[in-house]
């Protein structure tokens, strides 16, 4: 599935709710752009594993957790959890 994947693409929880915008794929995971961060993460991407990807449909990728969990499963570029 990560040959679907685009930059640009818009990346959604199961409710249908942003999560992040695709900057590109980066090995198992999903780079999101630097502008969907927020608060003290401002600034600095953040990663979705491909794990948590259920399907690409049209010009977005929607996740298997909704948004308000999907945000909390993202990943600084160490590969730690973002602090909440």
């Amino acid at each position: 599935m990560t040959d679907k994947i685009r930059e640009g693409m818009e990346v959604i929880g199961a409710d249908g709710v942003h999560v992040g915008t695709v900057d590109r794929v980066e090995g198992n995971r999903i780079k999101l752009k630097k502008s969907d961060s927020f608060g003290h993460h401002k600034g600095h991407h953040h990663y979705i594993e491909m794990g948590f990807v259920a399907g690409i449909e049209g010009n977005k990728v929607r996740l298997s957790a909704n948004a308000d969990i999907a945000v909390t499963l993202e990943e600084e570029a160490s590969g730690r959890p973002v602090p909440l």
